[in-house]
């Protein structure tokens, strides 16, 4: 192409066609490309959907180290990169955590009290199974070493210890 002023028609085709499409993942085999890949971008409009999408693409994506300083709340609370607002701040103005401009927003998020069912849901049928494997277990077995004197105070540090241990998968 000429710098000449004006002459902006190409004459020729492009020398060099490419003859696959470039895979993000072909030679890079880590987790952390495997998460970006299945990364769902939520609360964000179309354009900056689809320019989020084409950083996965072709391995411009970097995640962030650490929280990044939110534009309403002034608070490190961002978490997701390229965004400048918090999830609660974008949900509570409907506005684009990426760019910030009022337009649709194509997925939205996950309110914090549906993820918040969600756990308790999986808390409690784990508790479920979890009895019912106990109950498997001892068949035959009897405690009678319960002590019958504790207070409602003591079961709920017990049921408390309980579901921590549940939720980092160890037991007592």
């Amino acid at each position: 192409m000429s710098s000449q002023k004006g002459n902006v028609a190409r004459s020729r085709p492009q020398k060099h066609q490419n003859t696959f499409s470039f895979k993000n993942d072909k030679f890079d085999k880590s987790v952390q490309t495997k998460k970006i890949n299945a990364k769902l971008h939520d609360g964000v409009c179309q354009r900056c959907k689809e320019v989020l999408e084409w950083r996965v693409k072709y391995s411009k994506y970097k995640p962030l180290s650490k929280p990044k300083k939110c534009v309403k709340c002034l608070q490190k609370t961002v978490k997701d990169p390229y965004h400048i607002m918090c999830r609660p701040c974008a949900c509570e103005l409907e506005v684009c955590a990426k760019c910030g401009k009022k337009e649709d927003i194509v997925t939205p998020f996950i309110k914090e009290s549906e993820k918040t069912e969600n756990f308790e849901n999986n808390l409690s049928t784990n508790h479920r199974r979890s009895c019912i494997r106990n109950e498997d277990e001892s068949d035959g077995d009897l405690d009678f070493d319960i002590d019958l004197a504790d207070t409602e105070e003591d079961n709920q540090v017990n049921q408390y210890k309980y579901i921590k241990c549940q939720s980092e998968n160890m037991k007592f």
